[in-house]
């Protein structure tokens, strides 16, 4: 049988109070691992890229735990510092990179079609293609109100984005996968 699964403010008060931190952590790290690895595998689909980004995220979390005040929920806090570590990586990548729109795109489908995890058919492929051609913000907060049915509030919270520039971003989100849908339907 696993661990109880306990709510964020008895792990946070349990981290506090304990001298076995490790084993607390380790709670927080099996509560949380899942969802993050796919919100961060959503913007860089590169398994191993995911999961260096997700250890960067729960080292940093680590390291800040007593900076916490508890002023928002730990959800939307460590759903930011994972955020935070993923827009941190794509902003490496885009330097290093200076492929074309063309190679960028070859390299996306290849990295989607050699995906393990990826079973979806061709309209699927399609969709996810053009998810991951928009821009890292637009991409986002698509992925998080579309796939993972968050509300703007909470979007707002791991952001630190208005509601209103939220709701622009999903909306030109759109807008581009209609049109690049259209564009190839020729």
């Amino acid at each position: 049988m696993g661990e109880p699964v306990l709510a964020d403010k008895e792990i946070i008060q349990k981290l506090k109070t304990t001298n076995n931190k490790d084993a607390v952590f380790s709670l927080l790290v099996s509560k949380y691992q899942e969802r993050l690895y796919w919100h961060i595998r959503k913007m860089v689909v590169s398994h191993d890229d995911t999961d260096d980004i997700l250890q960067n995220s729960f080292l940093k979390v680590w390291k800040a735990l007593d900076n916490f005040k508890g002023d928002s929920s730990f959800y939307t806090w460590i759903y930011r510092i994972a955020t935070n570590e993923t827009f941190t990586f794509l902003k490496k990548r885009e330097r290093r990179k200076s492929l074309s729109i063309d190679d960028e795109e070859s390299s996306v489908i290849h990295e989607l079609k050699s995906d393990h995890s990826f079973d979806g058919n061709e309209l699927q492929l399609r969709l996810q293609k053009y998810i991951l051609l928009l821009p890292a913000k637009q991409r986002l907060v698509f992925n998080m109100k579309y796939f993972d049915e968050m509300k703007y509030e909470d979007i707002a919270k791991i952001t630190d984005n208005s509601i209103g520039a939220l709701k622009a971003s999903y909306h030109h989100a759109v807008k581009k996968i209609k049109t690049m849908f259209n564009d190839e339907s020729i």
